[in-house]
């Protein structure tokens, strides 16, 4: 059974990315249905709290374009203060999907902070990926990013 759900996230996965090209991305990832960036949790949290934390809607605030939601007054405050130094890398898309040239959704229980940055991944095995390569990785997204905000 656990062959079965490997595979078919990876099917989702590859479908995803096979159909996304970065070119035809938002500056700011948001869900399907909603407008909130993360998936409405709290940026400042995986910095200060080391790990995810859902943001309120009593704490929000429009940046890029996308809801962005946090867990206090404090954190959107922090947030509003330096917003680049806060948001994930890659307008909170995929890291290793944007190594690939590829657009796939970021998900908040897989992250990363490096060199004081906040990454997202989209899955576990995704994540584990990434890391293994880091530097490599945040090159080659890099790169590929700065195609989208040419556009």
């Amino acid at each position: 059974m656990n062959i079965i759900n490997r595979s078919i996230k990876a099917l989702v996965l590859l479908f995803v990315m096979s159909s996304t090209s970065v070119f035809a991305t938002e500056q700011i990832h948001t869900g399907y249905f909603n407008n909130k960036a993360v998936s409405g949790y709290d940026v400042i949290a995986y910095f200060e709290q080391a790990k995810p934390v859902e943001g309120s809607s009593k704490y929000q605030l429009e940046y890029k374009g996308a809801d962005w939601y946090f867990s206090s007054q404090a954190n959107l405050d922090k947030f509003k203060a330096n917003p680049e130094k806060f948001a994930p890398q890659y307008g909170g898309y995929c890291a290793w999907a944007m190594s690939n040239d590829k657009a796939a959704p970021g998900n908040p229980p897989f992250w990363t902070i490096y060199n004081d940055k906040l990454y997202l991944n989209y899955d576990q095995n995704v994540l584990d990926t990434w890391r293994a390569d880091k530097d490599g990785f945040i090159k080659s997204a890099d790169a590929h990013w700065a195609k989208t905000e040419k556009e």
